[in-house]
């Protein structure tokens, strides 16, 4: 799902004593979100909803989305349940992408690598921006540029199916939000944003698009191997 250019942020300095337990909520609350996802995940791949309506499924997603924002914004006690909403409605679309990649000769095989491939990229990432405490902020606005491509590429291969294209797409894709964990791990990291229920989003945003990209890679890749 992509992602908004930049979810809130609200400059500040706070002390590396309430850094470290932002940190620690982001984290704590970002892996209560992974669970969410999955078990959505598991029930999506067995209904027939997703299936019959992504379309409706993404537009509640994003309704999901722009209340958090808003909710979150006025310190509104809704923004974290509605965060468990977003990414609810987020694992359901996903369970039919899996459910067809697990249907592939090695389908299996290509999710459990995109697992461990996201948990390393992310993770190697989040690492990095961690011990450096690098302001990766610079990027920003090269992303957000190479996002808005993406978007229309992989709208304009809706139409083309062209393999080629659907594999730049991913790649690029995995380089721009590989980028934009930098980024949101520096903002956090660097007090950059104190609101935990934002920067949690946004970093589900980066970890659900590397995983995406790298089903989409690999399914191309190794998914019709015997």
């Amino acid at each position: 799902m992509p992602r908004p250019p930049y979810l809130p942020e609200f400059p500040g300095s706070i002390a590396p004593t309430a850094i470290n337990e932002l940190v620690r909520k982001t984290y704590v609350l970002l892996a209560e979100t992974m669970v969410v996802t999955a078990v959505a995940a598991m029930f999506g791949m067995n209904m027939a909803f997703p299936y019959q309506h992504p379309f409706i499924l993404m537009l509640l997603a994003f309704g999901a989305l722009f209340a958090i924002l808003f909710a979150g914004a006025k310190h509104g006690p809704i923004a974290l349940p509605l965060v468990f909403v977003f990414t609810g409605l987020m694992g359901l679309s996903l369970g039919p992408i899996l459910e067809v990649t697990v249907q592939l000769p090695n389908g299996p095989l290509v999710v459990a690598e995109s697992a461990i491939g996201t948990a390393a990229i992310f993770g190697g990432l989040s690492l990095y921006a961690w011990i450096s405490k690098r302001d990766f902020s610079f990027m920003g606005g090269f992303l957000f540029v190479g996002l808005i491509i993406v978007i229309l590429a992989g709208l304009a291969n809706i139409f083309l199916q062209m393999p080629a294209l659907q594999l730049t797409v991913a790649s690029a894709a995995l380089f721009i939000f590989s980028g934009y964990t930098l980024v949101d791990t520096s903002r956090l990291v660097r007090g950059g944003e104190t609101n935990p229920i934002f920067i949690t989003v946004s970093l589900y945003l980066d970890v659900l698009n590397i995983f995406l990209s790298l089903l989409q890679l690999l399914s191309f890749l190794q998914g019709r191997r015997r």
